[in-house]
């Protein structure tokens, strides 16, 4: 049967409405096609979406990221939250520490958009819900087990704890160790790689690196991830300088990046 042009103009008007509407757009379909991202600072953070919120995880999924970086804090009574800062004041206007307060006060603080600080479980939850994985930036002091072992049953639990990455601190290494998948500098790799319980699956390169770096990680199979984190310059000096980043470091052959949002538009 021929197909008359008015036909062809509404079938091509249904797919573009389709691709279009829930507020996804065609763009946000192909991220991360080719590339596994990893959105730093709790999800795609821009205009009014704050880091580590509920909207900038949701935006996270609706592009397609591989992964969510959570920056992980530890309350005055023990609750395990989701908080950049080891202050309020930026978004929530409380200059107190988050380890001078309890959940149920924090629980109470809102952004003017109507925000507010997620329990670490909670996060956990939606991340398995919507089959996106997770990586912890470990901001707690100290190498409290009893606690750490909390979070490593949380993973459990939401069974995440098999993909899982850290961003660790050298007090609790120890412990994480052969439990979640450990950042590492590629001096570090090259000293942990003569320890006894010595697993590749252990640690991942996580950096800014040389090409002899990433073949060297290849050649022992550790995981690399790329970074490419914003800084403070003019914003078009800073596009342009993430753009000659994003290509070289694909160029030597990454396909893991941890990345602010706005710099997605290099692996679409």
């Amino acid at each position: 049967m021929m197909v008359t042009r008015s036909a062809q103009f509404l079938l091509i008007g249904l797919f573009l409405f389709q691709t279009f509407s829930n507020g996804q757009s065609a763009i946000q379909k192909v991220v991360n096609h080719k590339y596994n991202l990893i959105a730093h600072r709790g999800g795609v953070v821009e205009g009014n979406i704050p880091e580590n919120s509920f909207e900038a995880l949701k935006e996270a999924v609706n592009r397609g990221y591989w992964m969510i970086e959570v920056d992980m804090r530890l309350t005055k009574d023990n609750f395990f939250i989701t908080q950049h800062d080891n202050t309020f004041k930026r978004y929530f206007g409380v200059d107190r520490r988050v380890t001078d307060m309890t959940w149920d006060e924090i629980r109470k603080l809102s952004t003017q958009s109507g925000n507010k600080v997620q329990k670490l479980d909670d996060v956990l939850k939606f991340c398995a819900k919507n089959n996106i994985n997770v990586m912890i930036d470990n901001k707690v002091r100290g190498n409290d087990t009893i606690l750490f072992t909390k979070v490593v049953k949380m993973l459990d639990k939401h069974h995440l704890r098999k993909n899982a990455l850290m961003i660790g601190t050298d007090e609790s290494t120890e412990f994480f160790t052969g439990k979640i998948k450990l950042s590492c500098t590629i001096g570090q790799l090259k000293n942990n790689i003569r320890r006894q319980d010595y697993k590749p699956s252990n640690y991942y390169l996580f950096a800014y690196p040389a090409k002899e770096d990433v073949d060297w990680a290849n050649n022992n199979n550790i995981l690399t991830v790329g970074v490419i984190n914003a800084w403070p310059v003019p914003e078009e000096q800073l596009m342009e300088e993430a753009r000659k980043k994003a290509e070289y470091l694909k160029s030597i052959g990454i396909k893991h990046f941890q990345i602010d949002s706005k710099f997605d538009i290099f692996f679409r």
